[in-house]
C-alpha cells in the first residue's frame, strides 16, 4: 500500500501545504484529507503517529496499512501569513519518506470576515522512476491542493472546501485511467471547553472529511478527537475508500479504523 497512501502528506522545499492547529493529524488533515484551513504556528513542532488497521478480518485475509510517523513545523514568523513544512515516514514501505508543505492566511487576515485561504502540496515521494525501469514503483504523487475555510455562524463549527490535482501517472482508477483531479470537503466542531494558562480550548472535536476520485486518495471518514491537554490529542474513527485499496500482503480493503496521536511542542 506504500504506493497508494494518501496519509503520507509531504513537503517539498519552496512548495506549500498545511498542518492543523485545531484538529491536527499528521501532518495536516481534518481527518483523512488536508481539507482544513489551519497552518502550524511559527516555531511550533508537531508530531503525529497515525495507524490504520482492519477490523473483523482473519489473519491472512487482508493486511493493515503502513503506520505514518510525521513531523511538521511552522517556519514563517508572521500572524497574517503562515508556512509549514513537514516530512513523513511510513513503515513498512519500500520508499517510506514523503514530504509536504503549506502556505496559508488565517480567517480575517485579508479583511474583516475574510475566509482562510491555503495552498499546499502533499505526497511528494522520493521515487520518481517507473516500475518498468527500477522494478519498484514511483511515489511522486505531488498533489497540489487549494482550500478555503470559514467558521459557520451560530457556533456551528467550521467548513473547509477545496480542489486537488496530482500526478496523472499515479492518480488513476482501477483500470489505469487517469483520475488525477477532484474536490475535498472537511468539517470540524468543538465541544466541552476547558481552560489552561493560555486560555480556552475544546476537549472534544468532531471531524469529518471526504476526497472525491476513484484513485489512491479517494476516501472519507469521521471521528472524534479527545484533547488530554491543549497540545496532546487522540483521534479515532473509521475511513471508507471510494475504491478498495491494496494493503500489506494483500488487497481489496474497503475500510479501516484509524487512531491518530498528535503532539505539539
Amino acid at each position: 500500500m506504500s504506493k497508494r497512501m494518501i496519509k503520507g502528506f509531504v513537503l517539498t522545499l519552496g512548495a506549500v501545504a498545511l498542518l492543523t492547529g485545531t484538529a491536527g493529524a499528521t501532518p495536516s488533515t481534518t481527518y483523512w484529507t488536508p481539507a482544513v484551513s489551519d497552518v502550524q504556528p511559527y516555531g511550533v513542532w508537531h508530531l503525529g503517529i497515525d495507524n490504520y488497521f482492519t477490523l473483523g478480518t482473519k489473519a491472512g485475509e487482508t493486511g493493515d496499512l503502513p503506520t505514518d510517523v510525521g513531523i511538521t513545523v511552522g517556519v514563517l514568523p508572521y500572524e497574517k501569513i503562515l508556512l509549514e513544512v513537514g516530512i513523513d515516514i511510513m513503515e513498512p514501505s519500500t520508499d517510506p519518506i514523503m514530504f509536504n508543505a503549506k502556505l496559508g492566511t488565517p480567517e480575517g487576515s485579508l479583511f474583516e470576515g475574510s475566509p482562510a485561504l491555503n495552498i499546499g502540496i502533499f505526497n511528494v515521494g522520493t521515487d520518481t522512476k517507473d516500475a518498468a525501469t527500477d522494478g519498484d514503483g514511483r511515489t511522486d504523487y505531488n498533489i497540489i491542493d487549494l482550500i478555503v475555510g470559514k467558521t459557520l455562524p451560530a457556533n456551528l463549527g467550521r467548513l473547509h472546501i477545496g480542489v486537488y490535482s496530482g500526478n496523472d501517472k499515479l492518480l488513476v482508477d482501477k483500470n489505469g485511467e487517469k483520475d488525477s483531479t477532484g474536490f475535498m470537503i472537511g468539517y470540524d466542531k468543538g465541544f466541552l471547553s476547558a481552560k489552561d494558562d493560555k486560555g480556552e480550548y475544546n476537549k472534544w472535536i468532531f471531524a469529518a472529511d471526504y476526497a472525491s476520485g476513484m484513485n489512491a486518495i479517494g476516501a472519507g471518514g469521521f471521528g472524534i478527537y479527545h484533547y488530554f491537554t491543549r497540545d496532546i490529542s487522540l483521534l479515532t474513527g473509521p475511513v471508507w475508500f471510494n475504491e478498495p485499496v491494496a494493503a500489506i500482503g494483500n488487497a481489496d480493503i474497503k475500510w479501516v479504523w484509524t487512531t491518530q496521536l498528535d503532539i505539539n511542542f
